[in-house]
């Protein structure tokens, strides 16, 4: 399903489907809570023990987090410093 159609004018513009825009805007909230956290890819990666490459591919979005990394990103938004701890505790 398209979510957005190209504009028939530019030739270099393409359909973007619905998957591809829930993508795109969940690597745009991934990103907005690392800035809200003052967190660069490679420290919210370390901090929080998701992959460098996760977050990367997340934030250009490539790929959509899987279910249980959605709820642990709701989860860091609400308690960053308790997400934090935990992963900390657990190395």
């Amino acid at each position: 399903m398209i979510a957005i159609p190209a504009d028939p004018n530019d030739p270099e513009d393409r359909d973007v489907s619905v998957a591809a825009l829930e993508r795109g805007l969940m690597g745009r909230r991934v990103r907005q809570l690392r800035n809200r956290l003052g967190l660069s890819q490679e420290a919210f990666a370390r901090t929080y023990g998701i992959p460098l490459a996760s977050i990367r591919q997340y934030e250009i979005g490539r790929y959509m987090p899987p279910p249980a990394v959605r709820a642990y990103l709701k989860v860091i938004a609400a308690e960053p410093e308790a997400a934090a701890r935990a992963v900390a505790d657990a190395a």
